[in-house]
């Protein structure tokens, strides 16, 4: 069977042109919003709500990922380092603050996953601190959760449970989560006791009063200065580890 290579590229154009630019592009939206996320070529095929094939996409806009860029998506693979950098600056600048594993879940469908960031980076924290927030690590994470941990101490007037950072850190996304702060006191069975220690001793150097029962007096002003934050929180976990007792 002869083909004239003419009139089939004629009729090829013509079967492209079934769907504009624009339909197309709203397919690949349609799509991430059935599924919650930016949709791989195999996704796409398999999504029944789509009605034309990836191949269609990618002889209309050459590559997949330069549709879905074009679509408002993000790629979920070869994006570049600075890239995937460059998301998370403007995503931080939407949110004020440096972006979480929960915001990047949240906005999956048009933002990189969590799991690239870790592939590329070794953790989202080493990505955030190279797209140049202030992340903190190690020793100054604790010294931070535990003066939070005070912060609402002195608020709710008792020392805090594992619930009551849960609660506070739904209102507050830049604390750590609950669980992290539970690693960061150790990690083992005991830790959130540990953290609770940690801030009555900072309570008590601040000059409050904490009853056995975790209840906190809090005083109008501080009754003394304190040394230095970093090797305050480590004399505290060193009291901790021989075995001071907890409230």
């Amino acid at each position: 069977m002869q083909i004239d290579s003419a009139d089939l590229a004629a009729f090829q154009a013509g079967m492209r042109r079934r769907y504009s630019d624009d339909e197309i592009l709203a397919e690949l939206k349609g799509s991430a919003t059935r599924l919650g996320r930016s949709p791989t070529m195999r996704e796409f095929e398999r999504d029944r709500g789509a009605r034309i094939h990836p191949q269609t996409v990618i002889d209309r806009f050459g590559t997949w990922n330069t549709a879905k860029r074009l679509a408002g998506l993000r790629p979920r693979r070869f994006a570049t380092r600075e890239e995937l950098l460059a998301e998370l600056r403007m995503l931080g600048e939407e949110l004020g603050r440096p972006p979480t594993g929960g915001d990047l879940q949240r906005r999956r469908a048009t933002m990189p996953s969590k799991s690239l960031y870790w592939h590329i980076f070794g953790s989202l924290r080493n990505a955030l601190r190279e797209a140049g927030f202030d992340v903190p690590l190690g020793e100054e994470r604790l010294e931070r959760a535990v003066e939070d941990g005070a912060a609402l101490a002195r608020r709710l007037r008792r020392l805090p449970r594992f619930t009551d950072w849960a609660a506070e850190r739904k209102r507050n996304h830049r604390l750590p989560s609950e669980w992290q702060v539970y690693r960061l006191a150790g990690g083992r069975r005991g830790a959130w006791t540990t953290f609770q220690y940690l801030v009555r001793s900072r309570l008590v150097e601040d000059g409050a009063e904490v009853a056995a029962d975790g209840r906190v007096s809090v005083p109008r002003r501080r009754s003394r200065a304190r040394p230095a934050g970093r090797d305050r929180t480590a004399a505290l976990r060193g009291r901790a580890r021989r075995g001071a007792a907890l409230p």
